[in-house]
């Protein structure tokens, strides 16, 4: 204890040293500055005198942080002699822990195997040929035959699954396919199921069952209740939508489970156990992860590549155990059944040959609507040809059953939006109902079969498993590119409609910050009042329901024909309108909840909504318009700015307002000090200031999950530095005119040279021709080439070509980028920021450093803001050329949850080597490592060593023959954005053979982190006198650096429906990070090799009253019954694992 005294002490006593030498610094600064009277080196000096404030605000921040990391420590040693035996520890940073070797915690590359049983994905795909030879009956597959004596010892065993496939919007909106044919379908379904208990359905969207459910008397509910208890109805997945795999992301697939879940729970009182995804084009890991953590044993996919079907068929692996890729055990295992046909519609669910299998699909009896294409029509069940239909039915069904391990066997009976009128029902339950009781009557056939759910199968073949004494092999990897025939691979969908890709990520970073704000002001109340309610006054219902209809927004639009960009346009735009009014109701509840935070005297809250108390600084004025900063007014008053850190971890960033006046600065409310700031140009067109509207960005601390406050104040001239500007155009010199900013030409020598901008952390050079990055260079030395370039992708001159969901490339392949003349090139020097921005006539493309300390000044931001409705059947790529020696191997994310490794095989074409990235991908080799993080999701490719290309848009003039009848010809202004990393790979990094697992690096998180989630700024109007305001911060410290508050989501209350309860779900992830990527310096957060931590320490000073670990959705019936450690609120938290707990703030 007095070594750790002594040692505050000192570091304690050159902190101030440090901080009394800068200030002298500072002094003789400001002399010099006054004797040189204004000088041509007079803006220099101010830029100068700015990274100094910086720095001296740094230090005097660092130095409350060390009295913090002192009390910390201090406070661990006592809990660890109160706590003496037990095996508690708080996460913190190991201080012995050499800078040199790999960080605590951290996860080592390594190549997961799982004996002869076990089936690598990356490994088949290199051994498959991909060939497609004709397989007969089986287009894609080959001929099935068998001897007739294998069921005799153990008989097949038929389930026949009735299913209704309900897209919730494609061809038509939600509401109109509701209207149409959903309503009538689920109607039907009380009456037919109602008729014979015999009669079995299987349901998956809860979207549609709720809105029907609201829609239905208690008399038909009761009798929903009745046939669920009975097994009749079982509820699949249970997800609001059949979610998309592909550009989802982690965050938006967990919470439609959890609205799916929770409805489900309050309203039928029962879980789902399987899940069913027969419509997703291609199917990841991630997901099978999250339905074994919502409570689910079981699960069926379809949509996989023609070929690994095709062997795993050939195998009899066609059910399997699905394992994470990073789990060394079977926690994680999934039972997995995927389907051996072309698709999940009736000619293509009873056996190999559609032809035959079409005629026992008996809503395409002829005088329909609905016909066979292969030209034989079903018949009618009759005493006369039962036995010749019988059998021919049989065969197939025991063609399917030489697939697989067991003879249990699962048939589909269903297709999109099937069983709407009363008279399909009858037809196909009552025929099939007549071949079961043929089977029945000739036990020689050795066949039994029933209508059945997949609960009803799933047992059926675990009992036989477990007879036969037969195992499931484990499988790892994923399913995408998925090819549903020949060279139509589906990788066009991980880029169409790349503006609403983006706005989904917007309304979910903006719903995850309003659930965590509402919840924490629901707390802040009760304990506020003492007595465990809420303020008078305070909307929580209503802004309950806002709360509960952005989540049901953002669920549907996981939808697999929604996110992915696959729908005509007028349902593109029903999509864009919900999430549009979603992101501005949150944005209210958000406004609302920090009001009540921030005042000082509680008694001033008012609750009329109408005067405003806070705005948000940006506006969207459309649900198809980018956001716009709004122009902040100074007058001879301080404006309030608020901001909100949505992070779990400190954060040093740059916040960017846009003021009427280039005479402002930013100081804090509480000290009144200024804050390090710059002055830039609001840019009208590529060479137009201007002269209304000025940038003002400055540099803010924000303490996690804090609200801080700020006075926006008018200043005397220049008191805050402005930007330079070298505005350039080769060959052709561009003129621009401002009154306010310095705008240099280059000329002479200076035109051919490369531009180049640094900070402390790194230094990059641009072509002068271009402004495009070209090299870039460490602190610690490294330096690698990491060109830019942008090419077009056009499409086939004939046959099938390019559309909303495949990518079918012309044969030239990609051609570089080259407009008729030279981009305008724009290059700003600052001390907050700097960038180079390249105005071409299709796109906008800025390189921006921060001068910052930390992440955010150790990554480079790359932005895009694309335009190409001008052209026709093109898409535009942005390529980075690098001399990492990665070989044909890279890494992409799967859902923003873990990194999958990817190989890019020469035997596959161009397009089938496109892979979805919905937040970050990386190459690396023995040195280096290049990590692309991203705030959307995009395909990706790395179709040459050291290469990946991102697809930015795409516009499409045809249809691609999948269903949707038209192009993709609504495109929009469309900006993206990237962090740009390399980072040195230490410890002796040596690359692992075969499918090596890998992490990104803790770096990495923190950048990707700050870029999902950005500071949120809100501002006071300007007329009238505004109460006392006091920031807000829960959290004494950050949260461990590899530890991510996913969500802290109120739950609804179980009396009062519509009402916000007083528990709320507490969403913790823990995230696996790389061991050769060791950040220098360290960051300012921690973390620990152990897996048990105190949680109320982890949040402190907030506390819970109750804290109870359960499932990933919630459900009651999977909280883990209380133990000491639960008393305690003490929990294992493995690396890569999701937590979920039922908590009640105290």
């Amino acid at each position: 204890m007095k070594r750790s005294r002594i040692l505050a002490l000192l570091v304690g006593g050159v902190f101030c040293v440090a901080v009394m030498s800068l200030y002298r610094m500072l002094e003789l600064m400001q002399g010099s500055e006054r004797d040189r009277q204004g000088g041509p080196a007079v803006g220099q000096v101010e830029e100068d005198l700015s990274r100094l404030q910086l720095k001296i605000d740094r230090l005097e921040h660092l130095l409350v942080d060390n009295n913090r990391l002192v009390a910390r420590l201090r406070d661990s040693l006592l809990v660890r002699e109160s706590q003496e035996g037990r095996r508690v520890s708080n996460v913190s940073s190991d201080s012995s822990h050499s800078r040199a070797g790999p960080p605590p915690g951290c996860q080592t590359a390594e190549e997961m195997k799982d004996g002869a049983d076990g089936v690598q994905l990356l490994d088949v795909y290199d051994l498959l040929p991909f060939d497609n030879p004709d397989g007969g009956a089986w287009k894609q597959g080959f001929e099935i035959t068998y001897n007739g004596d294998e069921w005799a010892e153990h008989p097949l065993e038929l389930f026949l699954v009735p299913h209704s496939h309900n897209d919730p919007g494609w061809l038509k909106t939600f509401d109109g396919y509701f209207q149409d044919q959903t309503r009538h379908i689920l109607d039907n379904m009380l009456v037919k199921l109602g008729e014979d208990s015999r009669r079995k359905m299987i349901w998956a969207e809860i979207s549609y069952f709720s809105k029907w459910w609201s829609g239905i008397d208690e008399q038909k509910r009761e009798l929903v209740k009745r046939l669920v208890k009975a097994g009749q109805l079982e509820l699949v997945t249970g997800g609001w939508v059949m979610a998309d795999e592909a550009n989802s992301h982690y965050f938006a697939l967990l919470d439609q489970l959890i609205e799916g879940h929770q409805w489900l729970q309050t309203h039928l009182g029962v879980k789902p156990s399987s899940g069913w995804a027969v419509d997703p084009f291609g199917h990841s890991p991630s997901m099978t992860y999250l339905l074994k953590g919502a409570g689910l044993s079981n699960m069926v996919i379809q949509r996989v590549h023609y070929s690994v079907k095709k062997h795993f068929a050939r195998q009899q692996t066609l059910e399997f155990l699905w394992r994470q890729n990073w789990d060394s055990s079977s926690r994680s295992d999934i039972t997995c059944h995927m389907m051996p046909f072309y698709s999940y519609d009736v000619p293509h669910t009873c056996g190999p040959n559609p032809s035959v299998c079409c005629q026992f699909d008996f809503h395409r009896l002829p005088g329909g609507r609905v016909f066979c294409p292969w030209k034989i029509p079903p018949q009618p069940i009759t005493e006369q040809n039962i036995k010749e239909r019988a059998l021919l039915l049989l065969d197939q069904y025991r063609q399917k059953s030489r697939l697989f391990r067991s003879s249990v066997l699962l048939v589909p009976l269903g297709d999109d939006f099937r069983y709407v009128e009363s008279k399909e029902w009858d037809a196909q339950f009552s025929n099939y109902q007549k071949l079961f009781d043929y089977f029945d009557q000739h036990p020689e056939l050795h066949i039994k079969a029933r209508f059945g759910t997949l609960s009803d199968y799933f047992a059926a073949l675990h009992r036989r498993l477990s007879t036969t004494g037969k195992n499931l092999r484990t499988l790892r990897g994923d399913f995408f590119t998925y090819a549903d025939r020949d060279d139509h691979y589906w990788s066009g969908y991980f880029t169409s409609r790349p503006f609403y890709k983006r706005l989904d990520r917007t309304l979910e970073s903006t719903l995850r910050a309003t659930e965590i704000l509402y919840t924490l002001t629901l707390a802040e109340m009760r304990r506020y009042r003492g007595d465990g309610h809420l303020v008078e006054g305070f909307p929580e219902g209503e802004h309950y329901q806002r709360l509960t209809e952005a989540r049901r927004n953002l669920g549907l639009f996981q939808h697999h024909d929604a996110v992915t960009g696959t729908a005509r346009d007028p349902v593109v735009i029903d999509y864009g309108t919900r999430l549009f009014r979603s992101i501005l109701n949150l944005r209210q509840v958000l406004l609302s909840s920090a009001h009540w935070l921030l005042l000082l005297d509680k008694s001033q809250y008012h609750k009329d909504q109408s005067k405003s108390f806070l705005e948000m600084s940006e506006v969207i004025s459309a649900q198809d318009a980018l956001p716009q900063k709004t122009i902040l007014t100074l007058g001879d008053e301080p404006r309030s700015l608020v901001v909100f850190n949505p992070t779990e971890q400190l954060q040093t960033t740059v916040v960017n307002l846009v003021v009427d006046s280039p005479d402002a600065r930013v100081v804090d409310a509480e000290t009144g000090l200024p804050l390090a700031a710059q002055i830039s140009a609001v840019w009208e067109e590529p060479s137009k200031v201007s002269s209304q509207a000025f940038q003002l960005s400055f540099v803010a601390e924000l303490p996690p999950l804090s609200l801080v406050v700020y006075h926006v104040i008018k200043a005397p001239g220049r008191s805050v530095p402005w930007a330079r500007y070298i505005i350039h155009r080769h060959g052709k010199p561009p003129t621009v005119q401002s009154e306010h900013f310095q705008m240099t030409r280059l000329e002479g020598d200076e035109a051919n040279a490369p531009l180049s901008l640094r900070n402390k952390h790194l230094q990059i050079w641009s072509s002068p021709e271009t402004g495009l990055l070209q090299k870039l260079r460490l602190q610690s030395g490294l330096v690698r080439q990491v060109k830019v370039q942008f090419l077009w992708y056009g499409t086939r001159t004939s046959g099938e070509k390019s559309g909303a969901y495949l990518f079918l490339p012309g044969v030239e392949g990609p051609q570089v980028y080259s407009p008729s003349e030279p981009p305008l090139v724009r290059v700003t020097r600052g001390p907050v920021f700097s960038e180079i921005t390249s105005c071409f006539p299709h796109f906008t493309h800025t390189v921006r450093l921060y001068h910052l300390d930390g992440h955010a000044g150790k990554s480079l931001e790359i932005s895009n803001t694309v335009d190409i409705r001008s052209e026709s059947n093109k898409e535009l790529v942005m390529r980075l050329i690098s001399d990492v020696a990665s070989g044909n191997r890279f890494y992409t994310d799967l859902n923003g949850f873990q990194m999958q490794q990817r190989r890019t095989l020469e035997k596959l074409p161009l397009q089938a080597n496109f892979y979805p990235m919905t937040s970050s991908s990386f190459l690396q080799d023995s040195s280096s490592r290049l990590s692309l993080l991203s705030a959307q999701s995009q395909a990706v490719a790395s179709l040459r060593s050291g290469e990946l290309e991102l697809v930015l848009d795409r516009r499409l003039q045809q249809d691609d023959n999948r269903g949707l009848g038209q192009g993709v010809t609504d495109n929009k202004l469309t900006a993206s954005l990237y962090r740009l990393l390399l980072e040195d790979r230490k410890g002796g990094a040596k690359e692992v053979g075969g499918a090596s697992v890998q992490h990104l690096s803790l770096l990495a998180h923190l950048a990707s982190l700050s870029l999902s989630h950005p500071p949120i700024a809100m501002v006071a109007p300007g007329n009238g006198q505004l109460p006392k305001l006091r920031p807000f911060q829960p959290l004494r410290s950050s949260l461990p650096c590899d530890v991510h508050l996913l969500n802290l989501r109120t739950l609804e209350d179980q009396q009062e429906a519509g009402s916000p309860s007083q528990e709320a779900a507490l969403l913790i992830h823990r995230k696996g990070f790389d061991c050769n990527s060791a950040p220098d310096p360290l960051p300012t957060c921690t973390w620990s090799e152990q897996e048990e931590v105190n949680l109320d320490n982890l949040f402190s000073p907030l506390q819970f009253r109750s804290l109870r670990r359960s499932g990933f959705t919630l459900l009651r019936d999977q909280d883990e019954p209380d133990s000491a450690d639960q008393a305690a609120h003490v929990t294992a938290l493995r690396p890569m694992e999701i937590n979920a707990f039922r908590v009640q703030i105290a």
